[in-house]
């Protein structure tokens, strides 16, 4: 893996364990509608709470693969798809609530990188 690829893996994945590790109940600038933590986020889209576990399960588990795929390679590919799918379906949630871009800023970040981890994941 290039150089970059690893970069970009560390980046997605620590943010994905800053998030939901450490800053779920938190408030910031990028939360979804008026929501001052993750759980009022899901609520504000309209998502029922099993999905508030399920998406932050994935994305724990994501967030680890990608920084374990720094030493074992085959588990990068699959991470980096599978938040592919939950950025996307971050950004079209915040679409939905009318939210400003700039509140959607992050997610179209780590859609970017892993993309770009899926494809040079693949050279």
């Amino acid at each position: 893996m290039p150089i970059i690829g690893s970069i970009l893996q560390v980046i997605v994945g620590l943010g994905l364990l800053n998030v939901w590790l450490l800053r779920r109940g938190s408030s910031t600038a990028y939360r979804g509608g008026e929501a001052k933590n993750l759980k009022e986020e899901f609520a504000t889209y309209g998502l029922p709470a099993s999905m508030f576990y399920i998406v932050g399960g994935l994305k724990i588990i994501c967030g680890v693969l990608l920084l374990v795929g720094l030493w074992y390679q085959p588990v990068v590919l699959p991470a980096a798809a599978v938040v592919v799918v939950l950025m996307l379906g971050a950004v079209v949630m915040h679409l939905k609530v009318g939210d400003a871009v700039v509140k959607f800023v992050p997610a179209t970040l780590m859609l970017a990188m892993s993309g770009a981890i899926c494809v040079i994941s693949r050279l």
